[in-house]
């Protein structure tokens, strides 16, 4: 057999009525927050301004300097700049960042990639990016080949 407290109606306790309103009130605005497309890519508004530069050093083949990338439409100095765009665009994914680091508690295996280095600068989808790149363990030479053709495709040291 249970037992039963009889309670007064919520509207009864003015209290209680304000603790769930505003409970729901909160779970309704987290739940439009983590379903709603970024802004940036509303289907009626695609993003405008993506400007990338990216300075690459080391990475051989011809492939050092600085580069431009306009996207949406893309252009800029850079070598193949639609294919740079859609490089970034498949990385994006709404709630993280496209350029985000490798996490400080990954475990990467120890594999040398080359002295390549890249930081990439500028704006994606209304955001600021500031980022570098480099390839001295497995989880940094897979974090710049997801960038490839924004980033150079680098080859280990000592192939050839």
């Amino acid at each position: 057999m249970s037992h039963l407290i009889p309670q007064a109606p919520a509207a009864a306790r003015p209290g209680l009525r304000r603790l769930v309103v505003g409970a729901a009130a909160s779970v309704a605005a987290l739940t439009s927050l983590s379903t709603a497309p970024p802004a940036a890519y509303a289907q009626d508004a695609p993003p405008r301004g993506d400007r990338l530069t990216v300075t690459v050093r080391d990475a051989g083949g011809g492939a050092d300097g600085t580069y431009e990338v306009r996207c949406r439409p893309s252009g800029g100095s850079h070598p193949d700049p639609a294919g740079a765009c859609a490089a970034v665009e498949r990385n994006t994914r709404w709630g993280r960042d496209a350029f985000a680091p490798a996490p400080r508690d990954t475990v990467c295996t120890l594999q040398y990639g080359g002295p390549a280095t890249a930081r990439v600068t500028g704006t994606w989808a209304g955001r600021p990016v500031d980022a570098t790149y480099n390839r001295t363990n497995g989880c940094e030479i897979a974090r710049w080949d997801r960038l490839v053709p924004l980033l150079p495709e680098a080859r280990a040291a000592g192939r050839a």
